[in-house]
């Protein structure tokens, strides 16, 4: 019998970031203050699974924001082809739960080896991957027993974000910060319509995630959770990628969940809530727009609108709660999904 430790952590995000946001650290600073003095140019993000879509966040966070490039790694070119790039002016900056994967150290070595700046946003500091970084920045999330990542995954997105903000040196977005932890004490308020309605979507085989922007990375969480704790075939896309092509899938009931908060992105979105209302898709809407969530079979309106560039820390907490009850309406352990460890170590 499960003991539900996935509720309980989905349900501690607001207090573990808060904590987050109080924690008396300079790490964060330090970091923004050495990818100044090194003149820093690029970014080397070493991540897997939930970490690699908090990676895709600060791929449009650090770029949009403090003009940075950001490159995912290819961790295999450092362990199965062992012929790493090579680098100038790079942060490797190594994001894991659990520090331990064995190619993701690869890459913090080998970064280490040319010299380059080094930094590891973990929850575990003394992890191998946290021991061999110049800078290291703590979750502070305390243990996630359950397998699939929520606060870990919350956490490391306010860590980029805390960070972005030190590199700006923004007054406005350090404020907007703090509204973080009452808005996913607010998004939690949808567990009760999400508890009543998942078994609505018990016999969903196969399902579309989609956004667009900073919420890209949202689509592909929500996506992974669904995967990990349903077994539904899940994919997500961005909206630009879906119309060329993908959207054929869509036929009358085919289950499409859009992400659409407000920003730049949430027009192009709205545009594709109205093709997919006309292809009569069942749709399911995570958004913050009453006008627009209203097409949805299960509308999903998030009660306290952030700005863009920080919805997707309070976007995907309808998602994770998704998972967890449609996970209990096929009788499904939602703590232990088959075949999955806590820790995955690849090379």
């Amino acid at each position: 019998m499960s003991e539900e430790y996935l509720q309980h952590e989905i349900h501690e995000q607001p207090t573990v970031l808060q904590d987050m946001l109080d924690r008396e650290d300079n790490a964060i600073e330090r970091l923004a203050d050495a990818i100044r003095e090194r003149q820093i140019e690029h970014v080397l993000i070493a991540a897997r699974g939930t970490s690699g879509n908090a990676g895709i966040y600060a791929r449009y966070l650090l770029g949009m924001v403090n003009g940075l490039p950001v490159e995912l790694a290819a961790p295999s070119m450092y362990t199965l082809y062992q012929s790493p790039p090579r680098l100038r002016n790079t942060l490797v900056l190594g994001i894991s739960q659990s520090g331990m994967s064995p190619d993701i150290v690869a890459v913090m070595e080998d970064g280490q080896a040319q010299g380059m700046l080094t930094a590891a946003i973990t929850n575990a500091p003394d992890s191998r991957m946290g021991q061999i970084a110049e800078h290291v920045i703590p979750l502070g999330a305390g243990e996630e027993r359950s397998v699939a990542a929520t606060k870990s995954y919350t956490t490391e997105l306010l860590a980029l974000a805390l960070l972005s903000a030190a590199l700006a040196q923004d007054a406005e977005m350090r404020q907007a910060l703090q509204r973080v932890p009452e808005a996913v004490v607010n998004a939690l308020s949808l567990e009760e319509i999400i508890g009543r309605r998942a078994e609505r979507y018990h016999y969903m085989e196969q399902c579309a995630v989609i956004s667009r922007g900073y919420n890209y990375a949202t689509a592909l969480e929500i996506a992974l959770k669904l995967k990990e704790l349903t077994y539904t075939s899940t994919t997500p896309y961005s909206a630009a990628d879906f119309m060329h092509g993908p959207i054929a899938v869509v036929r009358p009931g085919y289950p499409v969940m859009v992400i659409a908060t407000a920003g730049v992105a949430q027009p192009v979105l709205s545009e594709l809530v109205d093709e997919l209302v006309a292809r009569e898709a069942e749709l399911l809407i995570i958004g913050d727009d009453a006008t627009l969530t209203q097409h949805a079979s299960l509308p999903l309106r998030l009660p306290m609108p952030l700005p863009e560039w920080l919805s997707p820390i309070v976007a995907v907490v309808p998602g994770q709660l998704l998972g967890y009850h449609l996970a209990l309406a096929r009788g499904l352990d939602p703590d232990r999904p088959r075949g999955l460890n806590k820790v995955t170590e690849t090379h």
